[in-house]
């Protein structure tokens, strides 16, 4: 066989497995980087994950040697109904640990009697130049919306992050309406993906699935 043909086989190849729906094995810790957390499987309500720590900083969970550009996320998460103890999601076009786009959901928020707070149960953040409080104060609403519909906030509940070029929805249990519809901040088109928390939070995970677009 000619190198060049060799060459071509082997990149189509790659993209290929690139273009394919991906289930990663979540409890397969070898796969995974572990960010400013500790990390336990678990079992759940008949759901085989993982669990994330409390800790004081934002904590991670990276699918090593993962690429996500545009397409479709899925998983199941669990948070706690405890005011701001409870900060759980996704980051994707992930550069490092510190940069990265993410979509993340405050489960203490989901059923608050203060309807302010009801409109800040989902969130966009752009890391580290776009914080929530950047974001707050400089585009008040723009970047947080409620969920619909709401789920116990005390239980897992499903996600589908939808990134299409510079938009981002998220959709929670299945509905058809996106609970949260933003353009993205960030340039980045592409980079690795992984689970997210925030400060002084926990967060249990499962069944992730990604469906990369193909174009």
């Amino acid at each position: 066989m000619k190198p060049k043909l060799l060459l071509i086989l082997i990149l189509g190849a790659t993209y290929s497995v690139l273009a394919q729906t991906a289930k990663p094995d979540v409890q397969n810790l070898n796969e995974w980087q572990v960010v400013n957390r500790k990390v336990e499987l678990i079992e759940d309500a008949g759901k085989k994950g993982i669990r994330l720590n409390e800790m004081i900083g934002d904590g991670l969970l990276i699918l090593k040697g993962s690429k996500f550009s545009n397409g479709s996320i899925e998983f199941d998460v669990k948070g706690k109904n405890v005011l701001q103890q409870s900060f759980v999601g996704f980051a994707f076009h992930i550069k490092d640990d510190q940069t990265y786009d993410a979509i993340y959901f405050r489960p203490f928020n989901f059923m608050n009697a203060d309807t302010a707070r009801r409109w800040r149960a989902v969130q966009y953040i752009f890391h580290p130049s776009y914080t929530w409080e950047k974001l707050r104060t400089t585009y008040p609403g723009k970047y947080e919306n409620k969920v619909n519909p709401v789920p116990d906030p005390e239980g897992w509940f499903h996600v589908k992050i939808v990134v299409d070029k510079n938009k981002v929805k998220a959709y929670i249990n299945n509905s058809t309406k996106p609970s949260l519809e933003v353009e993205k901040i960030s340039k980045s088109d592409n980079g690795q993906f992984g689970f997210w928390v925030g400060n002084n939070s926990a967060g249990s995970f499962a069944n992730l699935v990604i469906v990369p677009s193909k174009e």
